[in-house]
């Protein structure tokens, strides 16, 4: 490998993990001191706001505050025709009490036929601390200052086209002494949001299969103004009524009226109905934007109302998504590693790792080392010191990559395992680098001519840094891969706090070292080796093809990403880094002259297209083969719409990057005989393409306990799905196939 790319790797590296270390570190803490829960769909933080300390009579607020990744809802006190409110759970001292939720006011969330009131984007679910006069903290807290000590058990219903029950456990000290305002802009948007209580009660009357509704009071800013109608009981109203079409409302002077019509379904005969309006186009920094008030209903209910449809709280469609979801959790615990053994973690990543070395994106690495090692066979404390090498090199880079991942996936991305080659860049990059180790294995140019000596010197010096840079590369080009044993150990990981979870990477890292780290350490293994001579040349020569196949394959991921303009960049962009190269290897005038075409020609190339590469947009469909014709794309929507027709479902979450998807595509899941037994058995085929980053997959992924790629499941209606192991095989396929 040429030193200036050498460093350049390293140097990369290194500031990548600088760049990411710090915030990484601190986020862990945080998570680890409980007052943040992450999943793929929500941020949800425990704040507190005592801008006069906690004292009796002193204003004290805690709140959960909830960051929903885009499309991404939870729900309000009435969640509407599906859905669950969010419930908190306090731990407090003796002395301090929890209020209710001061619900901040809702919105109205269509989906198709119903409607739900609940939150997208961030909301703060703040809640008033009543300090009692004689409290005392604990003795245990009283050095330097005291401190309350608060814990939340939180449990939240997160929806978007499928439902996710999730669920957190929060602690958080907050100052007896001193004032606690980091958050008060957060609380005071919150305050800001909370319905005013109007001072006069409405009226509700009930006219057949309508309510008519008259409320005066409602501040002169609101009057004329179009309102919305959030009934803090459920199942009264016809939730999904649109103002003007199935419901109408008008203003009398300053009395705001409306006639809105009864659930088909009601499950409730209320004599008093608190309810909350809105504006329904506020503008901005208006304030207030909501008010309450609670009116007694007057009339009889036509028919008596009828035991509530939706025991879960859910719609059929909704049901059907949550079901699927915790089925699928439920059938991957066992994989998940049984109890949540740590133990059993770190045998599975290990186990994992050493399984990554059988692995095809692993041979280009594994090819070098074995060059190297035939060059001191002789030299077993040279053995030792680059196993060694090599091991810190792919433990280092590992934990680097996972905490990397780690961080940003506590940041609100959705990431997994193999996440850098979602971009088109890094596959790019990759190319780029294979290319050269091609190049310089295949006798093009050599380190030494090219390099000054005082490189060359430095390299000499130093040989372990090749061995460690080895070690970076093949953790680099090993995450396209996931070996049996890895996805429950990294899926299990993603939901352990920060040290623990690196723990099982470190794991995964040593067992990806381990042959190599036993083989410096024994000498049999050297003795295996014959004698060094010509035949290394060869074998240096031949090394070549596995890096320009390599090559080929990430030009073909490019194309899968970026469309056939983009693969043509690559290549372009790759010709003329190896004829730059080449130039470097002539000599006097001619090396300067040609060398400075050829840089021009690739800088003014890369300048043109280069947006091909990392801004393409994915391509258009080609002709599909007939294996492929039998495949449709995957959605939770369709996965659910296919279930409550009765019809099985196989998916096939995969990536053109994921070398195993792809030999268990070809191998096995385009096989004649494997697509009639799907046939026999009616089941839909579906394929989740994780190519590019896609939250919606990511999520789906995180459901199963998995956090990469191959991940192959056959859920059938009324059955707990089945998740296959990463290498698929048409026994272990066709006997799931056979229960059904």
């Amino acid at each position: 490998m040429l030193p200036t790319l050498r460093k350049a790797f390293a140097a990369t590296l290194f500031l990548a993990a600088a760049a990411a270390g710090l915030p990484a570190v601190a986020q862990f803490t945080t998570n680890q001191a409980q007052s943040v829960v992450s999943t793929p769909r929500v941020r949800a933080e425990l704040l507190a706001y005592a801008p006069e300390g906690v004292t009796p009579g002193a204003p004290v607020w805690v709140g959960l505050q909830l960051a929903h990744q885009p499309q991404w809802h939870t729900y309000w006190k009435n969640a509407g025709d599906s859905g669950l409110p969010t419930e908190l759970n306090w731990t407090l001292p003796a002395g301090v009490t929890a209020g209710e939720i001061a619900w901040p006011a809702p919105h109205k969330i269509p989906i198709g036929s119903l409607a739900n009131y609940g939150y997208e984007n961030t909301v703060l679910l703040p809640v008033k601390l009543t300090v009692a006069p004689d409290f005392k903290p604990p003795l245990s807290l009283t050095s330097g200052g005291g401190e309350l000590d608060i814990k939340l058990k939180a449990t939240w219903l997160v929806c978007k086209e499928e439902c996710i029950p999730e669920e957190g456990s929060f602690a958080l000290k907050v100052p007896l002494q001193s004032a606690t305002a980091l958050h008060r802009s957060a609380f005071q948007a919150a305050f800001d949001a909370q319905p005013i209580e109007l001072a006069k009660p409405g009226r509700i009357e009930i006219e057949g299969q309508k309510l008519k509704v008259q409320i005066d009071g409602l501040p002169a800013s609101a009057q004329g103004r179009q309102l919305e109608f959030f009934p803090e009981t459920g199942e009264v109203i016809h939730n999904a009524a649109v103002s003007g079409r199935d419901w109408t409302q008008n203003w009398q002077g300053g009395t705001w009226t409306a006639t809105l019509p009864l659930a088909e379904q009601r499950s409730a005969d209320p004599t008093r109905m608190p309810v909350v309006l809105a504006l329904t186009e506020p503008r901005a920094g208006e304030k207030p934007i909501a008010w309450r008030v609670e009116s007694p209903i007057s009339g009889t209910w036509p028919g008596p109302a009828a035991p509530s449809a939706r025991s879960t709280e859910l719609s059929p469609a909704l049901k059907a998504a949550l079901a699927d979801n915790a089925a699928a959790s439920q059938a991957a615990q066992p994989q998940r590693i049984a109890g949540g053994s740590m133990v059993a973690a770190l045998i599975g990543a290990l186990l994992g790792g050493l399984l990554l070395n059988l692995m095809p994106c692993v041979f280009p690495v594994l090819a070098i080392k074995v060059l190297g090692f035939a060059r001191h066979t002789q030299d077993h404390g040279g053995h030792r010191r680059a196993a060694l090498a090599y091991t810190a090199g792919v433990m280092s880079s590992l934990l680097a990559l996972a905490g990397l991942m780690l961080a940003l996936r506590a940041a609100g991305s959705q990431l997994g395992w193999g996440f850098q080659l979602q971009s088109p860049a890094v596959v790019a990059g990759l190319a780029a680098l294979f290319t050269l180790i091609g190049l310089n294995l295949a006798g093009v140019f050599e380190f030494g001519r090219m390099a000054p000596a005082s490189v060359c010197g430095a390299q000499a010096r130093k040989p372990l840094a090749n061995d460690f840079l080895s070690g970076v590369l093949a953790v680099v080009i090993a995450s396209p891969c996931t070996a049996p044993f890895m996805g429950a150990s990294l899926g299990f990981a993603i939901t352990l706090p920060a040290s623990q979870a690196l723990l099982l990477f470190a794991a995964l890292g040593f067992g990806l070292a381990l042959p190599y780290l036993l083989a410096g350490f024994i000498p049999a293994v050297a003795r295996l080796l014959p004698r060094p001579g010509p035949w290394m040349k060869t074998l240096q020569r031949l090394l070549a093809f596995p890096m320009f196949a390599t090559v080929a394959w990430l030009v073909w991921v490019l194309g899968q990403q970026s469309g056939i303009d983009g693969a043509g960049a690559l290549l372009a962009l790759l010709v003329c880094l190896a004829a730059v190269v080449w130039s470097f290897t002539l000599r006097g005038r001619a090396r300067v002259v040609i060398a400075s075409i050829f840089l021009v020609c690739t800088a003014v190339l890369a300048g043109s297209i280069g947006h091909n590469i990392v801004l393409g947009t994915p391509p258009v469909a080609a002709a599909a083969s007939s294996a492929d014709s039998d495949w449709q794309p995957w959605s939770a929507q369709r996965v659910a719409d296919l279930s409550a027709q009765g019809r099985p479902v196989f998916v096939d979450f995969t990536a053109a990057w994921c070398v195993t998807c792809q030999y268990n595509k070809k191998a096995t899941l385009a096989d004649a005989e494997v697509l009639a037994g799907f046939k026999a058995k009616n089941v839909a085929l579906l394929r989740a393409d994780w190519t590019r980053r896609d939250p919606a997959i990511t999520a789906a992924l995180a459901a199963l306990g998995r956090s990469g790629v191959p991940v192959y499941v056959l859920q059938a209606p009324g059955k707990a799905p089945v998740v296959l192991s990463e290498i698929l095989g048409k026994d272990e396929l066709g006997a799931a196939l056979a229960t059904l």
